[in-house]
């Protein structure tokens, strides 16, 4: 019998030649993830978000993101806007559920912490609810957004920050 070791993640910080990878990610966890809770229709047009990609670019540069890489590619990724907010987290289909989005929220609570944050605050998908009630995040309200020609609906859940965590 052989041993399998876990797949070791990294993390590092978005490098504007990322963009187009982290636009494949952000569509296939959303075409693959998401079918229990959005209908085809609500998906493409959540994904289109990715296919201006200059615009989806600048969505990433202008936010903290840092990306989970496995042997050196990228695999996942979280963006943090004014130390406050997570305005995306997506993880490869492929490495779903083996401790990338995890990993991600955790060095990004880390890092808001030790910046001063007493909270963090996401819309989380309906899909992505109890990821992050598991690790903490307290429903707020729920939320349906117009995007493309499709209503989609979210939860704002938000989690106190313990001061003084170091990155």
């Amino acid at each position: 019998m052989t041993a399998r070791a876990q797949p070791q993640f990294a993390l590092r910080p978005y490098l504007p030649q990322d963009a187009e990878a982290l636009a494949d990610i952000f569509r296939a966890s959303i075409e693959e993830l998401t079918e229990d809770d959005y209908s085809p229709e609500q998906q493409r047009a959540w994904a289109s978000a990715a296919d201006d990609g200059e615009k989806f670019a600048a969505r990433l540069g202008g936010n903290l993101t840092l990306i989970a890489t496995l042997e050196g590619t990228p695999v996942g990724f979280i963006t943090l806007k004014d130390n406050r907010s997570i305005e995306l987290l997506y993880v490869h289909p492929a490495v779903a559920r083996h401790g990338v989005g995890g990993l991600l929220l955790e060095a990004v609570e880390k890092l808001a912490a030790a910046r001063g944050a007493a909270q963090l605050v996401v819309d989380a998908s309906d899909t992505a609810r109890e990821f992050f009630a598991r690790r903490g995040f307290v429903p707020e309200q729920r939320n349906s957004v117009f995007v493309g020609d499709e209503w989609l609906t979210s939860t704002t859940m938000k989690k106190r920050l313990k001061q003084g965590s170091a990155p």
